[in-house]
């Protein structure tokens, strides 16, 4: 069931290799073992995503297909769940990873005026980019963590709850 639902939301081989930026890998991307959608490929590829999610970098696709490619995870997956940041949530997610980083590296932080520009982050990044970077792995890795242990949680439910079914029809 939770395969079914997923493959509606997976992108074809064909839309991945019309990327422009994903050209670089070549015919890696087009791998079979990197398409499939069991427990492993599909858990592994959430947590790539969401690590590749809260990174503060551009380039985060090619960031996430690179590990899939890898961990032999499920590319598309790994590939869609980046953006998770996207320009409406980029904001709060970064500052709550430059608050986390800042609390962590013991720092007060910075009260600075914020504003939803390039031309203020570029400004602003030689007083937040330690924070920031240390905060946004602390984030990524619990996320890709606690994405990786439900999808396999959830993954494990489901086949369980088949068996069940599968054993009362038969009593039947």
């Amino acid at each position: 069931m939770l395969k079914k639902r997923l493959r509606k939301w997976v992108p074809t081989p064909s839309k991945v290799r019309q990327s422009r930026s994903l050209r670089i890998f070549g015919s890696w991307v087009e791998d079979s073992h990197l398409w499939q959608l069991s427990r492993h490929t599909t858990a592994k590829a959430f947590g790539i995503g969401l690590y590749c999610a809260m990174l503060p970098v551009p380039g985060q696709m090619i960031i996430s297909v690179a590990l899939a490619i890898v961990f032999t995870a499920n590319v598309p997956l790994s590939f869609s769940l980046i953006f998770i940041t996207n320009p409406l949530t980029m904001p709060a997610i970064y500052y709550a990873a430059y608050k986390l980083g800042a609390w962590v590296l013991g720092t007060e932080p910075l009260d600075i005026e914020f504003e939803a520009s390039w031309t203020w982050f570029v400004q602003s990044l030689d007083d937040i980019w330690w924070p920031l970077l240390v905060g946004s792995q602390i984030m990524g890795v619990i996320c890709g963590v606690l994405g990786y242990w439900l999808i396999d949680a959830m993954w494990r439910n489901a086949v369980l709850r088949q068996w069940q079914a599968r054993r009362a029809r038969r009593r039947q």
